[in-house]
């Protein structure tokens, strides 16, 4: 019988599991697409899912409810701003999993979790722009002056 297995472990203390959680969730909905091993996609996706449909009711409940469970004012923002919009005609499966091969180190299953109908923008949101040479050297000018 599996009675009271709700979720799968992952070889974690609970406090490490959701930590781990949380870090997913916020990088998930930072860059709505991430490169994870199988197991942790698997186990991150219905929570995802969840997020999404608390952030499509737009009450101060589940504003705070983000909060406890996101930590973070930017991705509550972004699920109650964003995410919602673009997913308020959808009843659900906001997330997919496509298996990505092994890594290469310990043959590990790896997959990527995205959003569907995802931005495809929002992967580059850290990345800074490269500057030229010529508009680096008239930077220098410019702040030497």
């Amino acid at each position: 019988m599996r009675h009271g297995f709700a979720n799968k472990k992952l070889n974690r203390t609970s406090e490490h599991r959701k930590a781990l959680l949380k870090n997913m969730l916020n990088s998930l909905i930072k860059y709505e697409q991430i490169t994870t091993t199988l197991p942790k996609a698997k186990f991150l996706k219905p929570q995802a899912d969840k997020i999404i449909t608390l952030g499509k009711k737009e009450t101060l409940q589940t504003t705070k409810l983000l909060m406890q469970k996101l930590q973070n004012i930017k991705s509550t923002n972004k699920v109650k701003k964003t995410l919602s919009k673009r997913y308020e005609k959808r009843n659900g499966g906001y997330t997919r999993i496509v298996k990505a091969g092994f890594r290469y180190g310990d043959n590990s299953p790896m997959a990527i979790i995205e959003f569907v109908d995802r931005d495809k923008e929002a992967k580059k949101v850290d990345v800074k722009k490269k500057i030229d040479k010529k508009d680096q050297k008239e930077e220098k000018k410019l702040a030497s002056a």
